[in-house]
């Protein structure tokens, strides 16, 4: 997938032994949908809720996961997801979800990569060769992935605190250094 790693995220991100956090998993080979805030907005304006959630929006933020999340989120810190991946495609699969949009700070290194993760799991369990996709994207006629740009960062630049639950005004004032793929 050869996710963009910024120099100074990459040492944030390294393991003891020096590696990145992430080389002890797979290198993802799906490259997720992209999603635009707006689109994002108007699926959690449009919900309707007194019908089943079609979508899961997934946070993968670890300890940077601070200033608020978007409504009804699900934290999942890219650290362990990996391992998690088949427990959520069961849950999301059992709740009729059709789209899991993932995002992290700015969308640029955990957000895209776990979701990647998961579009790779949703194709190998869909058939393993992937004879019943849609289309050369990969994408499973089911489930699939999405990235929401620009991630938490571009979110609240665009909405501020709305649709947000958490929301911390003082923590976007001055918010520290991008901690994407740590």
């Amino acid at each position: 997938m050869g996710v963009h790693v910024h120099e100074h995220c990459l040492k944030m991100a390294r393991r003891e032994d020096g590696t990145p956090w992430w080389s002890a998993f797979p290198e993802p080979s799906s490259s997720p949908v992209k999603i635009t805030w707006s689109e994002v907005a108007r699926l959690v304006q449009d919900r309707d809720q007194s019908q089943p959630r079609e979508f899961l929006l997934v946070d993968t933020r670890r300890t940077d996961c601070i200033g608020g999340t978007i409504q009804g989120s699900l934290n999942i810190p890219a650290h362990s997801f990996y391992l998690m991946r088949a427990m959520l495609y069961d849950l999301c699969k059992q709740a009729g979800i059709k789209r899991i949009v993932f995002y992290c700070g700015s969308s640029n290194g955990r957000g895209p990569r776990c979701a990647a993760w998961m579009q790779d799991y949703i194709n190998f369990v869909s058939d393993g060769s992937g004879s019943d996709y849609e289309s050369d994207s990969g994408c499973s006629a089911e489930m699939t992935t999405q990235v929401m740009v620009g991630g938490i960062r571009g979110w609240v630049k665009a909405y501020g605190g709305e649709m947000m639950e958490g929301y911390d005004e003082k923590t976007w004032e001055h918010p520290k250094p991008d901690e994407e793929t740590r």
